[in-house]
């Protein structure tokens, strides 16, 4: 190192020498005092023809460091002689410093002694050329000249000239301008005047002009999760920029906002503040469904009314040519461009959405599907417009939450049955005015019909498959279904029927508004009730059983503990002493862990209830109702059978199996009918009767009709003569007259309930427990308004 050193120094000492004698023959004749030329004659001759014969070219230009390289300064050459060099390692360098001077023009080498020029160069400096030769670049194009750093940058500027010490780089993001040092001389050159130096003093990345400085990142949208955004920092920009609308799309990137336009641009914020959310309204944005009728010849609409409005409407059509009925659901249409999103956005939903619908409300359910639908939608990018918007987030709601293609029929409560027969057969309907019609619906696709099916039975919270294909469940809103899978048991695959349960019980006002019963009847089974008489309400499929069952319990005393059994879920009372009860089906084929009726009434029998509801007998769990009859406990229930004699040959056959000396525990027996008056299809209750004993000589059954229906003139009579309210009064220590009163009484508070539309079982039940606790005070209401 000290060798190198010293030939480096004597070199030097003959360049300046060989400077200074070019300098002095380049002065004119009238130049003041000159210095004597120092180490002129053979010597130069001999160093100038080892470096090339140009006049113009000025060797220490080419050897010199370029980090000693500073402005042309007027110090004389014995002051620059003086300067020291220090040797640099690759150890302690850490970034190179700058020299911020103007360089001399670029020196011009003969080819012919470049060779010989390289050879004097290595054997004066050896390993020192690459530290002396910063023009060499890496693989990477990057000056592989380290930067100084610390105490060992600290030594470099002490030694160098003030003109080439290193400064701070002033950059137009600075948040003010660089201090110059003190000594800094003030012909410091900017990086314009570098010129063909600025590739050894300034890295490559800062070459261009800050001022055009542009940052082009890659766009990217930002998913929740998956992102480089955390979920945190999404919802901190959700939370407080909230209010920020389309305006945002026409914020310019300038150059006061860099920083925080790169950073926006860089994760793509301003994709999630575009997107604002137009709320779709009928009044502005007009209607989701085209309710125009441009019908056929022969084809007319016979009625058009809302089910779920304003996204779902039924047309009753009529042709005259087939005379049949159609009932036409009538939704939003989804444009092919729509249907390809919504199935974009329905992927994405089962791909994010983890949420059990049976946790959370209805409306929290619809909220969070809206929520999550929007997000998607805007990731994509897409602006809908409300009405488009509107149309998707109904569809999503109906396959995810509602019942897909048959939600409308679900929503129409005029509608009793659903019925699906199979693949490519319309679904039919059993309207409450028009009856049986089919519908414009209907199922092509087997695997849409078994996945419908499939669902149907999961929400039921049971399982269907090939293996046990027939299925019976109740439906989340009570109503009850019957499913079949695949083409097993079933020619045209999969089928259902459902049994649709309203959401408000009939009430009495109701069978009477309807003419099932008169206010008579009605009042006659409110004493009967009341007083503890059993009664089994008997009649075909679809005549009204199980809805007048549903409508007398509500005369049950208030207080009264009672214990339902269904298979199904169809029964809904008010009172608060009530213990519901539903069989179940076992876990495996061998019948392991069934529940089933039978089991269920002995262990109601263990309760102590005052009143028993049976949804339907049909097996030998009839033997042990009319065994809880027998010993005092008030029965209610169902069966399948069009009269008495019916009802009797039921029971005493198999499989209910019930001896006949126990039916006289039975006190009524309500025979329900569904007919036909004046074109209309009606429900009626057909007869009442009373079961009186067994007559020991010919072991009869001794029978009294109280009330029978008249189908010419569509009239409930009254017979005249009841051995249950003869019962009643024996009891209750009445009066012919105290019967008739109070006969009299309920009826008018029936009436009254009609004439003031109370028929919402809820409030029909309250009007009842008045009643039953001060009746003098409700008679006094009543009548005051019915006699005024």
């Amino acid at each position: 190192m000290t060798k190198n050193t010293g030939s480096r120094k004597r070199l030097h000492d003959i360049l300046t020498k060989i400077n200074r004698i070019e300098e002095e023959k380049a002065a004119p004749a009238d130049t003041p005092e000159q210095k004597p030329a120092v180490g002129g004659g053979d010597d130069f001759d001999v160093l100038k023809s080892m470096v090339g014969g140009k006049d113009q070219l000025k060797i220490t230009d080419l050897i010199r460091d370029p980090r000693e390289m500073g402005p042309i300064s007027d110090k004389g050459p014995e002051e620059r002689e003086t300067r020291q060099y220090q040797e640099i390692s690759h150890e302690d360098a850490g970034e190179e410093p700058e020299s911020l001077e103007t360089p001399v023009d670029d020196p011009v080498i003969d080819p012919e002694n470049l060779e010989a020029l390289k050879s004097v160069v290595d054997a004066l400096f050896g390993e020192e050329k690459t530290a002396a030769n910063p023009v060499e670049e890496d693989e990477g194009g990057i000056d592989p000249m380290p930067a100084l750093s610390g105490e060992a940058l600290k030594s470099v500027c002490a030694s160098l000239p003030g003109a080439t010490a290193p400064r701070s780089r002033t950059t137009q993001w600075s948040k003010g301008a660089a201090d110059l040092p003190a000594d800094a001389a003030p012909g410091i050159a900017d990086a314009d005047d570098i010129g063909s130096l600025s590739e050894l003093i300034l890295p490559r990345a800062a070459t261009f002009d800050v001022e055009e400085l542009a940052l082009d990142f890659e766009t990217r949208t930002h998913t929740p999760g998956l992102s480089g955004v955390p979920p945190e920092i999404d919802s901190l920009w959700n939370k407080n920029i909230s209010n920020i609308t389309d305006e945002a799309r026409n914020v310019v990137i300038g150059r006061d906002n860099e920083d925080t336009g790169g950073l926006l641009k860089k994760f793509n914020l301003f994709t999630k503040l575009r997107h604002s959310v137009e709320e779709y309204n009928p009044r502005l944005h007009g209607p989701l469904v085209d309710l125009t009728f441009s019908p056929a010849p022969g084809i007319e609409e016979i009625e058009l009314y809302p089910v779920n409005e304003p996204y779902a409407y039924v047309r009753i059509i009529y042709d005259n040519t087939s005379h049949e009925y159609t009932y036409e659901v009538i939704e939003p249409e989804i444009t092919e461009a729509e249907k390809e999103l919504l199935g974009e956005i329905k992927d994405r939903l089962f791909e994010r959405l983890d949420v059990n619908t049976k946790e959370v409300s209805r409306t929290e359910a619809q909220n969070l599907l809206r929520t999550y639908s929007d997000e998607i939608i805007s990731d994509y990018g897409i602006n809908l417009t409300p009405v488009s918007r509107e149309k998707i987030l109904y569809a999503i709601d109906r396959d995810f939450l509602g019942d897909g293609l048959i939600d409308a029929i679900m929503h129409d409560k005029y509608i009793e049955d659903i019925s699906c027969d199979g693949l490519d057969n319309p679904i039919f309907i059993y309207h409450s005015g028009y009856e049986s019609i089919k519908t414009n619906l209907m199922y092509t696709d087997a695997l849409d019909l078994d996945s419908f099916v499939t669902k149907l039975a999961q929400r039921a919270g049971k399982y269907i498959s090939i293996a046990e294909p027939m299925l019976d469940a109740t439906m989340s809103d009570g109503s009850r279904i019957q499913m079949t899978l695949g083409k097993e048991v079933t020619a045209h695959g999969s089928t259902f029927t459902i049994r649709k349960f309203k959401d408000e019980p009939i009430s009495p006002t109701d069978l009477i508004e309807w003419g099932t019963f008169s206010p008579l009847s009605i009042a006659f089974l409110w004493l009967a009730v009341e007083s503890g008489n059993s009664a089994i309400f008997a009649g075909g499929t679809a005549s009204g059983k199980t809805t007048s069952l549903n409508a007398i319990s509500l005369f049950i005393p208030p207080q009264a503990k009672i214990v339902s059994l269904e298979d199904t879920r169809e029964l809904k009372l008010p009172h608060p002493n009530w213990i519901p009860s539903v069989t179940r089906d076992s876990f495996d084929t061998g019948g392991k862990g069934e529940i089933d009726m039978y089991e269920l009434l002995r262990a109601a029998l263990r309760q102590r209830p005052e009143y028993i509801v049976v949804g339907e007998v049909r097996g030998k769990e009839a033997q042990t109702l009319f065994q809880a009859m027998s010993t005092g406990h008030v029965t209610y229930a169902t069966m399948h059978a069009d009269s008495v004699a019916s009802v009797v040959h039921r029971l005493e056959n198999p499989p209910l199996n019930v001896p006949r000396n126990m039916l006289n525990a039975l006190n009524l027996v309500c025979v329900q009918v569904q007919a036909r008056v004046g074109g209309q299809r009606i429900r009626r209750n057909k007869h009442m009767i009373e079961i009186l004993d067994i007559d020991p000589r010919t072991n009869e059954l001794i029978t009294n009709e109280v009330f029978s229906w008249h189908q010419a003139t569509d009239e409930i009579r009254y017979s005249g003569k009841s051995y249950v309210l003869e019962a009643i009064m024996e009891t209750r220590g009445w009066s012919e007259a105290r019967m008739r009163e109070e006969l009299k009484r309920r009826q008018e508070i029936l009436e009254w309930m009609r004439m003031k539309k109370i028929r919402h079982y809820r409030d029909v039940s309250k009007m009842l427990i008045s009643y039953f606790r001060d009746p003098d005070a409700v008679m006094k209401i009543v009548r005051g308004d019915l006699y005024e």
